[in-house]
């Protein structure tokens, strides 16, 4: 079964900001953008709380098991 936390992704920031909204090597959850995709970019919710669009080559996308996928989501709603 394909359910929408399955369809949720997390990407590890390898580039961060000084004094900025994305600190390196954290776990950034990714909200899904096709504009944002088509453009090279991803849609991040950063260390503000809000979401903005941030270079894919600041990232890394993680692939995780599910169970870990929705423990990480009981933690964030």
């Amino acid at each position: 079964m394909h359910t929408a936390e399955s369809n949720v992704q997390f990407a590890i920031c390898i580039a961060g900001e000084p004094d900025g909204d994305l600190e390196a090597w954290k776990l950034y959850r990714i909200l899904p953008d096709p504009k944002a995709k088509e453009v090279g970019c991803l849609r991040v919710i950063d260390e503000s709380g809000e979401d903005y669009l941030y270079t894919q080559a600041r990232f890394a996308i993680v692939d995780l098991a599910e169970d870990v996928r929705k423990k990480l989501l009981a933690t964030v709603e």
